[in-house]
């Protein structure tokens, strides 16, 4: 079964602030979705803010298994509507990852119902990434733990409640500690929140970051979806 994929991504700080430029030339979801692209179990679609729709239009997502959402600086200028359309894909059973700072998107609270609010600073501390969960199929063959040398730092209390399936905890140079990895069931679909991305750091450049990323699509993929429409895609992935 192949797995149809839309990895969206502001794509604003890209844009506006040199330092992430040069990191990612055409963006983290280019980044993103070039990785997945080497796997032919995948059809891998992109997205941004500032397309119509922000590229969400409702053929994309009667067509995306899983979607890959990355947001910071605005969260606000995401179209409610938009968010109520993809949380009810959800609950028919799409899956969605979120990552890094979309713990404060607009998404987060409507699959969730949680502000998903945490402590930070932007440090650059050394992040080690805890396998509290080796056996579980998103964070197997990642070891005891991985190492990122710089990421920005999360911290608990970490507004969210009811996780199923916790897979990772993180430890920073800082002192701080953070669920950094888990899933939450939403009726029919899941959530997969993955911590690590942010902006000024070249996380998506990190093969273990990416092959988490990679695990979890293929763990996420629904096995029914309540709509059968048209296939939209094309026959070869889309970046």
């Amino acid at each position: 079964m192949t797995i149809r994929v839309t990895v969206w991504n502001e794509f604003l700080h890209e844009k506006k602030d040199e330092a992430v430029k040069k990191i990612y030339p055409d963006g983290m979801h280019k980044a993103i979705a070039s990785y997945l692209s080497k796997s032919k179990d995948f059809y891998v679609k992109t997205a941004t803010l500032e397309e119509p729709s922000h590229g969400l239009t409702n053929e994309v997502l009667d067509q995306t298994d899983v979607l890959i959402w990355w947001g910071h600086m605005a969260h606000n200028q995401v179209d409610d509507q938009i968010v109520l359309e993809i949380g009810k894909r959800v609950r028919e059973g799409m899956s969605v990852i979120l990552l890094h700072s979309a713990h404060a998107s607009k998404l987060m609270k409507e699959l969730t119902g949680c502000n998903g609010s945490l402590s930070w600073r932007e440090a650059g501390e050394k992040e080690i990434l805890w396998n509290i969960n080796p056996n579980h199929p998103i964070t197997k063959d990642m070891g005891d733990y991985f190492i990122l040398e710089q990421e920005e730092t999360y911290g608990e209390p970490f507004g969210v409640s009811d996780i199923d399936e916790l897979l990772m905890i993180s430890w920073f140079s800082g002192g701080n500690v953070f669920r950094s990895a888990w899933i939450k069931n939403i009726q029919n679909g899941k959530l997969f929140y993955f911590q690590p991305g942010h902006e000024t750091y070249p996380t998506f450049k990190n093969e273990k970051v990416l092959k988490i990323i990679e695990n979890a699509v293929r763990y996420l993929k629904p096995e029914i979806r309540k709509n059968n429409i048209e296939n939209i895609w094309q026959k070869e992935p889309i970046v």
